[in-house]
């Protein structure tokens, strides 16, 4: 059988009293109200199930907000980051996504003095969604790869770019040009006869 789940007691008489008002508060998001109702229930000795019957939702619900709620208090209330709509990028943080998905990828290889090489061997050399929301976590902009798609097909921009049909560390190395074969063409060949047609016998 579950253990009991109950909230933790109120820290001070200012916690208990925020959320005895919020949950009796009309003016407040719903989400919120509706989240402070099943704390205080749960300072009343009901039980989760009951609490759930009472307010029209899932017990697990009601288990979930109670475990937040226990863990990080009147901010349990709310929604952790990245739930619910996506924040919105600034114009700046758009260009910036667009500069990146312009950029070189850190792991491409590139002629370094003599040879080739790459600034970061380790990571993408083509670069992807993932990639580039991985780069722009990394520059501090707080994007998903979902967006990132958006901003790019807007722009008209292509984020893939087909890989050499071959790479190597000599420096004396040339790709073929752009429209060369990987191979030669072949020839159809005539249909041979079986028998001769020289009229010079």
């Amino acid at each position: 059988m579950p253990k009991l789940l109950f909230a933790r007691s109120p820290l001070d008489e200012k916690e208990d009293h925020q959320l005895r008002k919020l949950a009796g508060s009309r003016h407040a998001p719903g989400d919120w109200i509706l989240r402070a109702r099943m704390i205080v229930g749960s300072w009343e000795g009901k039980r989760t199930t009951v609490i759930a019957q009472e307010l029209g939702c899932h017990a697990q619900t009601v288990r979930e907000r109670i475990t937040r709620f226990n863990v990080d208090g009147i901010d349990g209330l709310g929604d952790r980051p990245g739930a619910g709509r996506k924040p919105r990028l600034t114009e700046q943080e758009r260009g910036r996504v667009i500069a990146l998905a312009g950029s070189t990828p850190p792991g491409k290889a590139i002629r370094m003095g003599d040879g080739l090489g790459a600034v970061e061997p380790e990571k993408e050399a083509q670069w992807s969604l993932d990639a580039l929301a991985g780069a722009a976590h990394e520059k501090g902009i707080k994007v998903e790869r979902s967006q990132i798609r958006r901003i790019l097909v807007k722009e008209d921009i292509r984020w893939r770019h087909p890989r050499n049909w071959a790479e190597s560390t000599d420096p004396d190395f040339v790709p073929k040009e752009h429209g060369s074969s990987l191979s030669t063409p072949s020839h159809r060949r005539g249909r041979r006869s079986s028998a001769s047609t020289s009229l010079d016998r």
